[in-house]
C-alpha cells in the first residue's frame, strides 16, 4: 500500500468512526432495561462491510476512545469511563466483538448467508459479553440480565441485520464505483 492509499484508508476509517459517533447518541430508553435501543450496531455492520475486519474494528475502538475521553458519543449523549465501566459498558465493549466477527465473515465469506451468520454470531458475542457485565454490575443473575439486556432487543437487532444485508452491499458497490473504496 503506497502513501496515498494509506492516507485514504486512515481518512475513511476516521470518517466511519465519526459516523458511528453520530449514530451512538441517537437512542431510545426503554422502561424494562437499563440498556437503550441504539443504532450503533447497524453502523458497525456497515463499517465492516465498507472497511473489513481490521479497519472496522479500529473505527469501533476510535468510537470507544472518543467516548472514554469525554465526548458525548454514547447513548443519550453520555460519555466517560464511568459509562464504559457501568452496567451497559459490556455492550459498548461488545461492539468490538461485532466488528471482529462480522468483519471476518465479510472478509472471508462470499455470500449473504455468510454475512448473515457473521452478523448473528457477532451480535451474540456482544450480547454475551454485555449480559455477563450487566449481571456483574447490577447484581443480577445471568437470566435476569439476559431478560433486561438482550430479550427486548432481539427483534430490533434482527431488523438492523436485514437492513444491513440489503443496503450495505449496494452502498459498497456505489462507493467502489465512485472509487472511494
Amino acid at each position: 500500500m503506497n502513501s496515498s492509499e494509506k492516507t485514504r484508508s486512515m481518512i475513511l476509517t476516521a470518517l466511519i468512526a465519526a459516523i458511528i459517533c453520530i449514530m451512538g447518541p441517537l437512542s431510545l430508553s426503554i422502561p424494562v432495561s437499563p440498556v437503550p435501543i441504539s443504532l450503533v450496531n447497524l453502523a458497525i455492520y456497515f463499517s465492516c462491510y465498507i472497511l473489513g475486519m481490521k479497519r472496522g474494528a479500529v473505527s469501533v475502538l476510535l468510537y470507544l476512545l472518543i467516548g472514554f475521553v469525554g465526548l458525548p458519543v454514547f447513548a443519550g449523549f453520555t460519555a466517560g469511563a464511568g459509562k464504559l465501566l457501568g452496567p451497559t459498558g459490556g455492550y459498548l465493549v461488545g461492539y468490538v466483538f461485532i466488528a471482529l466477527i462480522c468483519g471476518y465473515a465479510f472478509d472471508h465469506g462470499n455470500s449473504r448467508i455468510t454475512d448473515l451468520i457473521g452478523m448473528l454470531f457477532g451480535t451474540a458475542a456482544c450480547y454475551l459479553f454485555g449480559t455477563a457485565w450487566l449481571a456483574y454490575q447490577a447484581g443480577l443473575d445471568f437470566q435476569a440480565a439476559l431478560a433486561a439486556g438482550v430479550i427486548p432487543f432481539i427483534p430490533g437487532d434482527l431488523v438492523k441485520i436485514v437492513i444491513a444485508l440489503i443496503a450495505a452491499p449496494m452502498l459498497v458497490k456505489r462507493l467502489k464505483a465512485a472509487e472511494v473504496i
